[in-house]
């Protein structure tokens, strides 16, 4: 299955849950698309479930499916819990941390930057957006780039990082400190569900 290119707005409404994690795609239509306001949702089954778990992870963080449970069975093979070792892995992503930087506004744009050759880890170009970063190392935007307007704007637009990244402004650099915690990331997902899901 290829990547979804489309609304995700459209994709947040119809699981109830914010991809963009800001909470604006359902500030002013709260419910699934086709349905209106007093539209009443199916009630899922059990795979229904798991499913509609598994595909607005997948959703926020721009994966394939491929990609997604290929990503699913290497935190199978880590110590620890599964379902926090895949959310650990798909934090570790570099388009993901480009994102947490502020660099880019959505996980979407960040993926572009990497594309584009715009960032580097370690001194060296990324263009991979699937590339893993270890604790330590450190995420920049190319000096080339670095008068870009969008990255200037996005970077104007941060609020607050998350706290398993710091952030040079001199640079325009940061250092991915360590692996996540689980109650730093996202409260709405059900990891295990997922891990369900794929283990059926």
């Amino acid at each position: 299955m290829a990547r979804y290119t489309g609304s995700t707005y459209r994709k947040s409404r119809r699981f109830g849950f914010s991809i963009l994690e800001n909470g604006k795609e359902l500030a002013k239509k709260p419910y699934a698309p086709g349905q209106g306001a007093e539209g009443r949702r199916k009630k899922l089954s059990e795979y229904g479930v798991q499913l509609q778990e598994k595909q607005k992870v997948r959703f926020m963080y721009g994966l394939n499916e491929k990609q997604f449970h290929k990503l699913f069975d290497k935190a199978g093979k880590m110590k620890g819990v599964h379902g926090e070792n895949f959310l650990k892995l798909l934090e570790s992503r570099v388009d993901n941390l480009v994102y947490r930087l502020g660099f880019a506004t959505t996980r979407r744009g960040a993926r572009q930057l990497v594309n584009h050759g715009h960032i580097t880890v370690n001194g060296k170009k990324v263009d991979i957006p699937s590339y893993t970063c270890k604790p330590g190392d450190v995420i920049a935007v190319k000096d080339n780039a670095k008068e870009q307007a969008s990255i200037k704007a996005s970077l104007e637009a941060v609020h607050n990082r998350v706290e398993f990244v710091t952030y040079d402004e001199k640079k325009m650099a940061g250092t991915f400190v360590r692996l996540p915690e689980r109650s730093e990331l996202n409260p709405d997902i059900n990891e295990a569900l997922i891990v369900e899901f794929y283990n059926r």
